[in-house]
């Protein structure tokens, strides 16, 4: 039988399951649009779906204004990963997170720059003008990274530790974090859950808000159970989706979950959880 994972210091006793709370605010650059949209019929190719980029404004207009009055009712802080684009453009917004004692993380310059499509001189390029976007607008260098799809290249580790970002959350393939040694430096990989994710559950699957909670409310009434192996699990929102009204009002029950399991949820970020692991 493979051994439990010793838990870092500082992780609360007693509590084996690590809930982050993720806000995911992104861009487009001015000649690309999402590739989904509530539409659902894709233009041909060269057409510009100004329905899909228009949707996808709805983020930086109305979305995140709504959830950072959430998440302030719920007394919870999360971590806001915005594009570069983004934040250059809405420099207002940007302080507004940090002056709400939120993390600021980096979610690549535009959300149709994929890394692993990406040479390492383009990826650089792109990954430090994202930083630097993002520390120019809010005050606040980025400490954490998310690629675009959630997809890096082979290098992307090796970038982000040379630019001396301390954690990024890429990585699925184990249930708790881990340090990553490059020739560059070493940087945490923070594990990147999917089930309360309002992207693939709302948009890809077409699944209501109702189950967005209930499907948390499964996980943690059936956490006891299964808790001998301690994990990680992110409830996630995307501005310009669950920004929306009736998607809000699914983030903020799911918030109240977490605040009603503090005997064995461990409510974080992953900036706080990262520190645990020496980020």
């Amino acid at each position: 039988m493979r051994p439990s994972p010793i838990l870092p210091n500082g992780w609360p006793a007693g509590r084996t399951l690590a809930v982050s709370v993720s806000v995911m605010l992104e861009g487009w650059t001015d000649n690309a649009a999402p590739g989904v949209g509530p539409m659902g019929n894709v233009l041909k190719t060269g057409v510009l779906d100004l329905q899909a980029r228009n949707w996808a404004d709805y983020g930086a207009k109305e979305g995140t204004w709504r959830l950072l009055e959430v998440l302030a009712a719920a007394e919870t802080k999360a971590v806001f990963y915005v594009s570069g684009i983004l934040a250059e453009r809405n420099a207002h917004l940007m302080q507004e997170i940090v002056r709400a004692g939120h993390v600021i993380a980096a979610h690549a310059w535009g959300q149709e720059i994929i890394p692993a499509t990406q040479s390492v001189e383009a990826e650089r390029a792109d990954l430090y003008r994202c930083i630097e976007a993002l520390e120019a607008s809010s005050g606040q260098r980025p400490r954490g990274w998310l690629s675009p799809r959630c997809t890096p290249s082979a290098h992307t580790a090796e970038l982000l530790a040379e630019a001396g970002i301390p954690w990024h959350c890429e990585y699925f393939d184990e249930d708790l974090p881990r340090v990553l040694h490059t020739p560059k430096g070493h940087i945490v990989a923070v594990p990147f859950t999917m089930e309360v994710n309002d992207m693939p559950h709302a948009v890809r699957y077409g699944n209501d808000p109702a189950s967005y909670v209930s499907v948390l409310r499964e996980i943690l009434d059936g956490w006891p159970s299964i808790a001998a192996r301690p994990a990680c699990l992110d409830v996630t929102a995307h501005a310009h989706v669950y920004g929306r009204p009736y998607g809000a009002l699914a983030f903020k029950q799911a918030l109240a979950l977490l605040k009603s399991r503090q005997d064995y949820v461990f409510t974080t970020d992953h900036d706080s959880l990262a520190k645990l692991y020496g980020a």
